[in-house]
């Protein structure tokens, strides 16, 4: 017990001080989970093992991710996955996945370790969306038609490794994890009809809910949390990753109150933001080996290197070609696709996973999950590059059309 308080109390600490780093550093050019990660590497057992990652401090990082993954979901709209755009931005997943494949298996080894390179695969087509979340909002693009296009590609850059990881990361038989995922999508639907019908039908409970959402029953806040911890649970025993369970949540609750709840989203992100995350973050930088990073430099690089052919130039093709987005100017297109290959969450959610089976190994775990931790520092800091180059030439096209 004394082990994991101190533990947590050096976490929360750290949590502390991170945003007051990026504060004092101009233009937020590096975002504060870059922070998060360098504590938790610098903190972790790989440099001082000051704090440690036990299963009490695990269970909360896990409820970390949970809640990043709610307020993702929570931030997507189902219209712009079912459009034009959003279909663009499905296919084109699947074009990156076909690279990443095809990557791994023209390097020799990844025939006797198949199972390792295609976890390798999934986490090059992963985007960041939860992790860009937050950025999109401090720049003030997210509700802008660029942050709709990235949401719209970005989306299926988290959503289609999830379902990746459960069908081809699995010792399962694959129609039966199919018949998992379905018995899960069933039970998530059947969970948001059910709920949306209650409100509608001004039912006893759901009037309850709404009376005592401000008081100290912080009923709505509440609703939430069975939801989120309930459909997380579902996925843990149906040995699925916790991820899909608490993209669910996110979705379903902006199913059900479509409007948005301005009160709702604010305590939630005190809870998520406040604490939560930032302690995700911290136990994802545990994870980084240092030494790893020192004696493969040239590998970071060129995990670096297979994010931007795998997941970034697929992307600015695509908004390219789409009827849509074709009328995009370079910048707009580069802001796109680098703020997509931003990467992180699911990087740590599939070494893990690969790691524990004994199929890849901590270095080049930790290399990967460094990866992804650069990429949320230089793809965001690229695209903020590529969207002031953007907004400087729309600037000198509206003087000279004066």
């Amino acid at each position: 017990m004394q082990v994991d308080l101190v533990s947590l109390f050096v976490i929360v600490a750290a949590a502390f001080i991170c945003p007051i780093i990026s504060a004092l550093i101009p233009k937020k050019l590096i975002p504060e989970t870059v922070f998060l990660l360098i504590a938790g590497m610098i903190l972790g057992p790989n440099v001082f093992n000051i704090a440690q990652s036990d299963s009490a401090i695990s269970l909360l990082s896990d409820l970390g991710l949970g809640f990043l993954f709610l307020l993702a979901g929570y931030e997507i709209n189902p219209k712009e996955l079912s459009g034009k755009q959003g279909r663009y931005g499905f296919f084109t997943w699947l074009v990156t996945f076909a690279i990443a494949i095809g990557i791994c298996l023209a390097v020799p080894q990844s025939h006797d370790n198949l199972f390792g390179w295609l976890a390798t695969a999934i986490a090059l087509t992963t985007t960041a969306f939860g992790t860009l979340v937050p950025i999109l909002s401090e720049r003030g693009i997210a509700k802008t038609p660029l942050g709709q296009t990235i949401t719209s590609y970005g989306v299926w850059g988290e959503i289609c490794p999830i379902v990746a990881i459960a069908l081809i990361l699995t010792t399962r038989n694959t129609w039966l994890t199919l018949v998992i995922l379905a018995a899960f999508a069933a039970l998530a639907i059947a969970t948001a009809l059910i709920s949306k019908w209650l409100k509608k039908e001004e039912s006893r409970i759901a009037k309850f809910i709404i009376k005592h959402k401000e008081a100290n029953a912080q009923m709505s806040i509440r609703a939430i949390m069975v939801l989120l911890v309930g459909l997380v649970t579902v996925s843990a025993v149906l040995d699925l990753d916790i991820v899909l369970g608490a993209f669910a949540a996110g979705f379903i609750v902006r199913y059900i109150i479509p409007e948005g709840d301005k009160g709702m989203e604010h305590k939630l992100n005190g809870m998520g933001y406040g604490f939560f995350i930032p302690l995700f973050f911290i136990v994802s930088g545990m994870g980084i080996n240092p030494r790893a990073i020192g004696e493969y430099p040239l590998l970071l690089v060129l995990f670096i290197c297979a994010l931007l052919v795998v997941r970034a130039l697929p992307i600015f093709v695509s908004l390219r070609i789409n009827p849509e987005t074709c009328t995009m100017t370079v910048h707009e297109r580069s802001t796109v696709a680098l703020y997509c290959t931003t990467a992180l969450p699911l990087i740590v959610a599939v070494t893990t996973l690969a790691t524990g089976a004994g199929a890849m190994s901590t270095d080049i775990a930790s290399l990967l999950i460094a990866a992804g931790g650069i990429s949320v520092l230089i793809m965001p800091l690229g695209a903020s590059v590529t969207f002031k180059a953007m907004e400087v030439a729309s600037a000198s096209a509206r003087k000279g059309a004066k």
